[in-house]
């Protein structure tokens, strides 16, 4: 039970990593799907719809960063770690890397989708591309509200 702190704080980096990256992966797959659509008809779409796969990839690079946040901060990646951290430490990490995990799988999975219908919408509509963006961005939004919200409560562990 002693080392039992510093596998929650781990796990809390590894889920922060892996379940926001595994968002994007879907997202991006969803949205890729549908820009591939749209190139097999219009090849000189490839660069519009290839910027609105895209977006969905954001939340695996936040996940990752919070993934070294919490690593660092908790002495991981620099030497110096604390591997008889305390059971409330570690669930202190833990509860600090979860608003990115969860946010990060959600909207990730919801901006692919929305990435999808914004393809159609350039593909339909190619003067739009402009606009289009911004319907996967505000999903954006929320994934970045995860990110802060991860990054000020790892910061808040004393």
């Amino acid at each position: 039970m002693a080392n039992s702190g510093i596998f929650w704080a781990l796990l809390g980096a590894a889920l922060s990593a892996g379940l926001a990256g595994a968002g994007s992966a879907i997202g991006v797959g969803i949205a890729g799907r549908s820009a591939a659509g749209v190139c097999t008809q219009e090849p000189n779409m490839f660069s519009k719809v290839l910027i609105l796969q895209l977006l969905p990839g954001t939340q695996g690079i936040y996940g990752l960063l919070i993934a070294f946040i919490a690593l660092s901060q908790m002495g991981l990646l620099g030497g110096g770690a604390n591997m008889d951290m305390s059971l409330t430490t570690g669930l202190m990490y833990f509860a600090a890397c979860v608003p990115m995990a969860i946010g990060g799988l959600v909207s990730g999975i919801a901006q692919g989708k929305c990435s999808v219908a914004a393809i159609g919408l350039v593909a339909k509509r190619p003067e739009q591309f402009g606009k289009s963006m911004i319907f996967p961005a505000m999903v954006e939004t929320y994934a970045i509200l995860a990110l802060l919200v991860s990054i000020l409560a790892i910061f808040g562990i004393g």
